[in-house]
């Protein structure tokens, strides 16, 4: 059977878009990854290179990478602001690749903010596990502050596109929420727990949510290790009383 003009054309910008994938796969395998879930992901072996097929976590990787490029355009200039194909020419591939990792623009946002959700994920199956006391909430809470000192960006993005999130409503995200939050509401109504600890650990929880969450850009400027030191010096003063 003969193949058409539009045949042929269709069939060259598939295979492009197959290339452009596969080029970045191989170039993020080259490098660390620089997400937040880099745990979850590795580097491509020589074996790569050499022909054989990318490491399946290359794909991680490459998604992992859209989000970065996706979280530093959304704060740099907003979400209306940046568009698909802004992403991929960061990127250096077509804005047809992007859409084997996402569906939407929306998706990206929605993942970027899902990473919030990762914040005291652990910390979360510990409490399910062990009775609470005040210096397993202090320790829990510190590191949950580290994890998101390293993500302060996160913040920034949402502070910057909040008439955008709080557009986004589905399902799933909304009864995470709720699960996440019945799990916190529950240790604070442990009446096991003396009430004055209950009140100081809500207390603590505001520390290291508010000084992130509602500050916005205000301590931009200042380093990560100088605002984690202060932050754990009140969380600790809060605690203790």
């Amino acid at each position: 059977m003969t193949q058409t003009a539009d045949d042929q054309a269709r069939a060259e910008r598939e295979q492009a878009d197959e290339d452009a994938i596969g080029e970045l796969e191989a170039v993020i395998g080259e490098e660390p990854d620089i997400g937040p879930l880099a745990d979850l992901a590795t580097t491509t072996t020589t074996a790569d290179h050499a022909g054989a097929p990318p490491h399946p976590d290359a794909k991680v990787n490459t998604r992992q990478r859209i989000l970065d490029v996706a979280l530093d355009l959304f704060t740099e200039q907003g979400y209306d602001g940046t568009s698909l194909r802004q992403i991929a020419e960061r990127l250096s591939i077509t804005k047809a690749a992007i859409y084997y990792y996402f569906e939407s623009k929306e998706d990206i946002l929605m993942a970027l903010h899902m990473r919030l959700h990762e914040f005291g994920r652990e910390a979360l199956l510990i409490i399910g596990e062990t009775p609470v006391t005040l210096e397993l909430w202090e320790q829990l809470l510190n590191q949950i502050l580290g994890q998101m000192m390293s993500q302060r960006k996160i913040f920034l993005m949402h502070e910057r596109n909040q008439a955008v999130l709080e557009k986004l409503h589905r399902e799933d995200h909304e009864a995470e929420h709720e699960d996440i939050q019945n799990q916190f509401r529950r240790v604070l109504n442990d009446a096991g727990v003396p009430l004055r600890d209950r009140v100081r650990m809500a207390a603590s929880f505001g520390v290291v949510f508010s000084s992130l969450f509602l500050a916005g850009d205000a301590f931009e400027s200042t380093t990560e290790e100088e605002l984690g030191v202060m932050l754990r010096e009140i969380l600790h003063d809060v605690l203790a009383g």
